[in-house]
This record gives structure tokens, C-alpha cells and sequence, in this order.
């Protein structure tokens, strides 16, 4: 305990012992000046998701001031934000780093908020004034703290489409003046290199959190490998509810926070054992021919009794049936549609299952039949903002007899229709909230 912040992490530690407790968890590093090489002015404590890096300034300033910057961080650590950043990217491509830390500087403050022996910025943004200013959404902090985490956050708010005017935005304005799809016809690694103007929503909230100095400095050295980072999530959640329950009233999270850090079983696996269960073969009786243990035994007992008959079994010859139900009114971002193609590719070419796809949005459009492993999914183009119905395209569906079904849509629209056979709804992050009219929801986030 020998750095700039050690004032400060004794000063929590006396109001708050237990969440304040969570400071002595990460490490402490005195920043020289000659370590802050970044365009932009910093702030006097930065992280990494791992280290909290004091600035030569952070020492001037007043006590209160240095604890509100220390919980600040500390908090981002324990929310592993400079973690989920990547994680975040690793799925979406291109995420903005400024607009990603203002959506978790908001939530961070508004935690910290209700603690009047630490000084948080004056000009720093809080949850309840981020979503007013930018989705006009007016409730009190501690229902936003219960329903936003940072993920669900920052895919609200970037509504930033390609320079020009190109591509799709996702603000519901914009969408109607907007054609086709975002990046299409370029490559994804154009596609992110591409530069990205403001949509509303993004503007209204980099203006909010300008006067702030990002403070997230997340980098390839905080990867950590699945197995390690599903057990660093676990163990910092299990901290921060065990802290909160020990301080009580004086606890430094205002409520408990729908962006506590949680293991999250990838989208891809719940996938495959779904499908694999309704997909792989199944044995049928055959009347036709004996049980092996009835040829064993030749038919009878121990006394040369006869045994009645006793039935073997075989595997059933009917090829297992995917159907994929694809609306194409509503738009699904492409990195997200590339790994569902090559999901499902990987899934009937491993069970030899057949594929019948169907696209449409308020009516069936086409009906394709393909071969294992090669749906085309990746080569389809989403209209977006048109309306649906799910009812014509279920019975479409089911016309093919299919083992189990996955639509892949936005859950806006009408399903009057219920087949006998399993539905998976698959949605993007954006639509987790909704809910479907019947089968199971799986989030593709």
C-alpha cells in the first residue's frame, strides 16, 4: 500500500469495509508523466481492467476527490469493463472505445452516487441522464441501475452509420432514409476500417460524456483464455454480492446492478446441443428382428423355457430435417449473420441433417432446400423496417415436416400459428427483452 491512492483506499476502507475492501484485489501503479502518450488530456487514475494507474496529478488533488476517482475504478475493474470491451468487439468488430466508456462511466457513477463522503466529477455522466438525453427514456437511476448493463447500453446507442450517409442505421429515424445493409458489398475488414459518422443517439451521448476524459484503457494483454475469464467473472461477481451484503445501507453500489459480471454460456454451444438433440438419429424398434440377447439365448430361459419374442432395434433411416426461418424485414448485423451461417453449416454437415430454408417477412418469399453444410445464409440481404408475420412462414415451415426449427429474426410481428415441432427464436443482443410467442429464446449477443 505504498502509492498516490493509498489515502483514498484507506478512506473506503473506513466507510465502506467490504465493497471498499474490493480496491485491495486489484493492483496499484504510480504512472509517470512520460506514461500518459495519448492526444487527449488524461485523468488522474486510468485502467486497464487490471491495474489502476495513478497520474502525477491525482496526489493534488483533494482527499474526497481522490476516492471518488479510486471507487470509480475500482468499480470499472470488479465490472470488468476494460474485459468486456474486447469481448465486445471480438463480436461486433468495430466498437467505439469513447462511446463504449461513457456508457460504463454512467453506470459506474450512478452506483457510486448515493455516497456522500467521496466527491464523484461534477460534469461526469450519470445512467438516469445518458438514457433522457438520448432514447428521451425518464425513470429513476435505480430501476435504470436494475435493467441496464454496459453491453445492452452501448448497442442502444451506437446508431453510427459509414461517412456519407451510407449503410443502415440503427436509429428508427434514420432506418427509414437508409438503405441496404450496413458494410454490404465490402469486405469485414473494410468494413470496420471504414470511417463512421454519428447517428443521434451516439452524438447526443459522446456530447454528454465529453467533458470527461476516458479513463478505460483496455488492451491485448488483459485477454485472458475462456476457462480463465468465465472464473474471473464468476469470482469478482461472487465479491461484489458478498461486499454488497456486508455493507448494507453503506455500500457503495447504490442497488444491485443488472451489469454485475456473470458467466455467459456462448450462444454457439447452446446452439449445437439444442440441434444436436433434435437432429441425431434416434434408434427404432425393429420388429423384424430379435434382440442380441434373445439370439444369445436362442429364444429361451434357464429352465428351456420358450421367451417370447423380443424385438431388436435400428437406427431410424429418415435423414433428420433442420428448417431455418429467416425474416429479412428486420436487420441483423453481419458479423452476427456470417457466425450463425457458419453455425448452422457446421451443424448438418456434422449430422448429415437436411435444410430447408425459408425467407421471408410478411409472406413467404422463397424456399430453398440445401445440401449439408451449405445453407447461403451468409448471402442474404435484410430489408429492414418492413413488417412481419411469422404465421405464413411457420406454415411454410411445417409443410416440410422438419425435427426442430430456428427463426431468425427481431420478434416484431404476429405468430398465429404453433407447430408441434421445437422453435428457437434467434435474436440479436438488441431484442433479448423480448418475448417470443412460444419455444425458446436464444440470444446471439
Amino acid at each position: 500500500m505504498d502509492h498516490r491512492g493509498t489515502r483514498a483506499v484507506q478512506r473506503m476502507v473506513e466507510y465502506a469495509p467490504s465493497t471498499g475492501g474490493l480496491a485491495l484485489w486489484v493492483r496499484h501503479h504510480d504512472a509517470g508523466a512520460r506514461d500518459d502518450t495519448g492526444p487527449e488530456a488524461p485523468p488522474p487514475v486510468t485502467t486497464d481492467g487490471l491495474t489502476l494507474r495513478y497520474g502525477p496529478g491525482f496526489a493534488a488533488l483533494p482527499l474526497a476527490q481522490q476516492t471518488g476517482w479510486v471507487a470509480h475504478e475500482v468499480l470499472h475493474i470488479a465490472l470488468r469493463h476494460p474485459q468486456r470491451f474486447l469481448a465486445l468487439q471480438a463480436v461486433l468488430g468495430d466498437v467505439d472505445l469513447t462511446l463504449f466508456n461513457t456508457c460504463a462511466d454512467a453506470v459506474v457513477n450512478s452506483a457510486l452516487s448515493h455516497l456522500a463522503w467521496l466527491q464523484l466529477p461534477e460534469d461526469g455522466v450519470t445512467l438516469d441522464k445518458l438514457l433522457e438525453a438520448t432514447l428521451a427514456l425518464a425513470q429513476p437511476v435505480e430501476k435504470s441501475l436494475l435493467e441496464w448493463d454496459v453491453e445492452r447500453l452501448y448497442r442502444a446507442l451506437d446508431d453510427r452509420r459509414p461517412a456519407g450517409g451510407g449503410g443502415n442505421s440503427r436509429d428508427p429515424d434514420a432506418q427509414a432514409h437508409q438503405g441496404g445493409r450496413e458494410g454490404e458489398g465490402r469486405s469485414p475488414q473494410a468494413s470496420r476500417q471504414a470511417p463512421r459518422e454519428d447517428g443521434p443517439r451516439a452524438a447526443r451521448a459522446r456530447a454528454l460524456g465529453a467533458a470527461t476524459a476516458r479513463d478505460l484503457r483496455p488492451s491485448a494483454a488483459v485477454r485472458e483464455a475462456p476457462e480463465a475469464e468465465a472464473e474471473a467473472a464468476r469470482e469478482w461477481g461472487e465479491r461484489l454480492l458478498r461486499a454488497h451484503a456486508g455493507d448494507g445501507e453503506f455500500s457503495m453500489l447504490r442497488t444491485l446492478l443488472a451489469d454485475l459480471p456473470r458467466t455467459r454460456t456462448p450462444w454457439q454451444q447452446v446452439l449445437r446441443t439444442q440441434l444436436a438433440r433434435a437432429l441425431t438419429p434416434k434408434l427404432g424398434v425393429a420388429w423384424s428382428r430379435p434382440a442380441r440377447s434373445y439370439i444369445a439365448n436362442q429364444g429361451r430361459n434357464a429352465a428351456g423355457h420358450r421367451l417370447p419374442w423380443e424385438p431388436g432395434f435400428s437406427l431410424s433411416r429418415r435423414v433428420p430435417r433442420l428448417v431455418v426461418v429467416v425474416d429479412v424485414s428486420g436487420s441483423i448485423e453481419e458479423p452476427v449473420l456470417r457466425r450463425f451461417a457458419s453455425e448452422i453449416d457446421a451443424i448438418t454437415r456434422r449430422l448429415e441433417a437436411g435444410l430447408t430454408l425459408v425467407v421471408g417477412d410478411d409472406r413467404v418469399r422463397a424456399v430453398t432446400h440445401c445440401e449439408p453444410g451449405r445453407s447461403q445464409l451468409a448471402e442474404l440481404v435484410f430489408e429492414g423496417g418492413g413488417g412481419t408475420d411469422f404465421t405464413p412462414m411457420l406454415e411454410e415451415a411445417d409443410r416440410h415436416r422438419p425435427d426442430i426449427g430456428v427463426v431468425l429474426t427481431d420478434l416484431e410481428g404476429p405468430a398465429n400459428y404453433r407447430p408441434r415441432w421445437p422453435v428457437i427464436w434467434a435474436v440479436q443482443a438488441q431484442h433479448a427483452a423480448a418475448l417470443p410467442p412460444f419455444g425458446k429464446l436464444l440470444v446471439l449477443d
